[in-house]
């Protein structure tokens, strides 16, 4: 493919500054950088899709994405068998020209992505590869030199993170980047992970599980009257009181922004299922955080999906889920039983 122009390559470089700025803000919130740094990898090199890899034991899983990877976050691949794992080995940038034709990529997962080509290039901390951060494209040969550099950049931005958050081993590494930064609780990524796993389980096994979505009510006009302090004292509120009342087996998860996701696993029936979701209402009603002397209010919607009463699919799932949640919210609007 043609190289690049002087004036592409300067606008690069100023939106991998911008990207910079935008990264300061986040903070210590490892997995927010992750996928931050993975949209703007995806915009600026014209990219389907664009994935951050981290490992756990023997496979790589994925911990942010987006476009065609999105989907698949949460999806795990066995080291030995990817190109990531093989850029982490070798602790350098690799180029896949074609996913049909090269042998050191796992076809069927790229097939199940639906990706052709892609560029990895590792994530390093302390001078060893710690994860990947990777393009995707539909075409083969997508991707010209110069992304390659440009990678290089992004993934020493999210480096930059690993280091100042905290001289963390690969384990610890993997606990932030997977947890919320503000709650405590799972992120996005690592519900997606143990929702795939507890699907999995339930087909193999014949039992059920359930998926809870849950939407705080009331955050835009607490962030709005009272600051976004007083938001973020609501929310952990709130995820402390459905911690306080899970299962073990179960995950609680903050999502991003006021949605949490809840997956009950082994569920008897829909008569038990229904008897969780009760039982993180009550662990809502009434509840409220006083901060600067207000006490605020802390009131959720709580919708049921049950596998495979309500869906078989992951993402039908989900939605499922949400549409109960949002039938939840519109009668509790309208004064009826929560």
């Amino acid at each position: 493919m043609p190289g690049m122009g002087e004036s592409d390559s300067n606008d690069r470089l100023l939106s991998v500054i911008r990207t910079q700025t935008e990264i300061a803000k986040l903070g210590l919130d490892l997995g927010g950088v992750m996928t931050l740094v993975a949209q703007r990898a995806q915009e600026m090199t014209r990219a389907d899709g664009a994935v951050v890899e981290l490992p756990e034991g023997e496979d790589m899983v994925y911990s942010a994405a987006t476009g065609i990877g999105e989907p698949h976050l949460g999806l795990r691949l066995m080291r030995k068998n990817s190109l990531s794992g093989l850029c982490m080995e070798a602790n350098e940038p690799l180029y896949c020209r074609d996913s049909e034709l090269d042998g050191r990529v796992s076809r069927e997962a790229c097939r199940l992505i639906g990706l052709r080509s892609m560029i990895v290039v590792p994530l390093r901390h302390e001078d060893h590869a710690v994860g990947v951060l990777k393009v995707l494209s539909k075409r083969p040969q997508a991707f010209p030199y110069e992304d390659l550099e440009l990678l290089a950049m992004m993934s020493e931005l999210i480096a930059a993170s690993m280091y100042h958050s905290a001289r963390l081993g690969e384990n610890e590494l993997f606990q932030q980047a997977t947890h919320d930064s503000l709650t405590g609780l799972p992120n996005r990524a690592l519900f997606f992970e143990r929702l795939r796993l507890c699907l999995a389980q339930s087909q193999r096994d014949g039992h059920r599980c359930g998926v809870l979505a849950l939407d705080m009510d009331g955050l835009k006009r607490i962030n709005d009257t009272h600051g976004h302090r007083a938001g973020d004292a609501a929310l952990r509120e709130l995820a402390e009181r459905l911690r306080a009342v899970a299962r073990t087996a179960d995950t609680v998860a903050r999502l991003g922004g006021d949605e949490f996701g809840i997956i009950l696993s082994k569920v008897d029936d829909r008569s038990a299922a229904e008897q969780a979701v009760q039982r993180y209402g009550d662990a809502l009603d009434g509840a409220q955080v006083e901060f600067d002397g207000h006490v605020l209010p802390i009131k959720a919607s709580i919708g049921l999906a049950l596998f495979a009463d309500d869906a078989l699919e992951l993402s039908d799932l989900l939605d499922f889920a949400d549409r109960a949640m949002y039938d939840n919210k519109k009668l509790r609007k309208n004064g009826g039983s929560a």
